[in-house]
């Protein structure tokens, strides 16, 4: 489903990653690990069109993404692309069903089977009843299930999670990487998430870490041994 080949970027003049290889079948899950800094984020963004590269090309379901015009990488999100935000993207004006049915709204999609699409999805991430709701009376775990039910709701076959759990605490975290890589395998997506921490990873299929020169295999971090008991204890 997508094919990354020897994607290069710059910041400031100064090397960013170079030779990125990925490729990710559909219905599989890849996790992507690596320091702050050390450009996941701008790796996925590249992976989307939203980010222009230095050498390389993107190709998603035959498409090369790398090689169309803005306009046309536009069309290409709104039907092909699912993207998950760390800070959610949820517009504080428009409701949770509005919220949910936005990529809908974008590819013309109105009717009553869409707006039974939006239902069914919140029925799915847990938010049943909450769809006229304004965003500021939710929590946190429950923005970023919105935010996962848009990325969802057109069943798009490439799914892109920067960073979901970043903003949640480990409990609802958990719950969060659980529920999103549950529904995208339930649709066969294609899913490259990007994370810093390994429980969220180890969910994955496989689970890469990204160096200036690509992308290797991620092992789990060391067991950290035991304290030592206070003297007398």
């Amino acid at each position: 489903m997508l094919h990354a080949h020897q994607l290069s970027k710059s910041f400031a003049a100064a090397p960013l990653f170079a030779g990125v290889d990925l490729a990710v079948a559909a219905g599989e899950v890849v996790a992507v690990l690596g320091e702050s800094g050390m450009g996941k984020s701008t790796l996925l963004n590249a992976l989307a069109g939203l980010e222009p590269l230095e050498g390389g090309r993107v190709v998603v379901g035959g498409t090369d993404v790398t090689a169309l015009g803005e306009a046309a990488c536009a069309r290409w999100r709104r039907t092909q692309l699912g993207f998950v935000f760390q800070a959610f993207h949820v517009l504080p004006h428009l409701s949770v069903a509005q919220n949910v049915a936005l990529p809908l709204l974008l590819a013309h999609r109105t009717g009553a089977a869409d707006a039974e699409r939006v239902a069914a999805v919140l029925a799915q991430v847990g938010l049943h009843g909450m769809g006229e709701r304004l965003p500021r009376t939710l929590s946190g775990g429950q923005l970023q299930r919105v935010a996962i039910a848009r990325a969802l709701v057109h069943t798009p076959p490439l799914v892109l999670a920067d960073e979901p759990t970043g903003n949640l605490d480990p409990t609802t975290g958990a719950a969060i990487i659980e529920l999103l890589l549950g529904q995208a395998r339930a649709h066969g997506a294609a899913v490259v998430l990007v994370t810093h921490s390994w429980a969220a990873a180890s969910r994955a299929d496989r689970t890469l870490r990204l160096t200036p020169t690509g992308l290797e295999p991620a092992r789990p971090p060391a067991a950290q041994p035991p304290a030592p008991c206070p003297a007398g204890a």
